[in-house]
C-alpha cells in the first residue's frame, strides 16, 4: 500500500507541475500576449541561452530533492491541504537540496517555469511566475510548515532559522 501512494504521488505530481502547469503557462502566453502584444524582444538564441540553464537547474533541484525526500525522508513529496497522497516524510531532511532551501521542489519548478516563460519571451507568463511565488509562500506557511513543525517540532524550528525558504543560499 505505502508503495502504491508513493507511485500515485509521483504521478499525481507529474502531471500537475510537469505536464498540466507548463501547458496552462503556454496557453495563456499565446492567448494573453497575442492579445495584449506583450513580448520581450529578444533573439531566440537569446532566450535559449538564458533559458535552458535556468530549466536544468530547475530540473536537477526538482529531482534532487525528491531523491533526497525518498531515501533520507523515508517518505514523498505529494501532501496538498494537510491531506499525504504518498507516504509523509518519517525523517526532516536537511540535507541534499534541503541545505540550500527549505523547498527545494517549489525553488525546481519555479525555474522550470520561469525558463518557459524567458523561451517564449512572455511577459504575460512571466508575470505569473512572479505571482507564484507569494501564492506558494502563504500555502507552504498555512500547511506545509505547520505540518513539519507538529511533525519534528524544535528540529524543524532551529533548520527552519537557518535555511532559506524557497531561494537557495550557498555558502562558498
Amino acid at each position: 500500500m505505502k508503495l502504491f501512494r508513493l507511485i500515485l504521488g509521483y504521478i499525481i505530481g507529474i502531471i500537475i507541475f510537469l505536464i498540466l502547469i507548463p501547458s496552462l503557462l503556454i496557453s495563456i502566453s499565446r492567448n494573453f500576449d497575442n492579445f495584449w502584444h506583450f513580448n520581450f524582444l529578444i533573439s531566440l538564441i537569446t532566450r535559449l541561452c538564458i533559458s535552458i540553464p535556468i530549466f536544468i537547474l530547475g530540473i536537477v533541484f526538482a529531482i534532487w530533492s525528491n531523491i533526497s525526500l525518498l531515501i533520507i525522508g523515508e517518505g514523498g513529496p505529494t501532501d496538498a491541504f494537510n491531506y499525504a497522497i504518498s507516504p509523509r516524510s518519517q525523517k526532516l531532511v536537511i540535507a541534499g537540496p534541503y541545505k540550500y532551501t527549505r523547498n527545494p521542489m517549489v525553488f525546481g519548478v519555479f525555474c522550470m517555469y520561469l525558463s518557459i516563460s524567458i523561451f517564449l519571451g512572455s511577459l504575460s507568463c512571466l508575470l505569473i511566475c512572479f505571482i507564484f511565488i507569494p501564492l506558494m509562500i502563504v500555502y507552504l506557511k498555512k500547511t506545509e510548515e505547520q505540518r513539519l513543525l507538529k511533525d519534528f517540532g524544535q528540529e524543524f524550528l532551529n533548520y527552519k532559522s537557518k535555511v532559506p525558504m524557497i531561494i537557495p543560499k550557498f555558502k562558498i
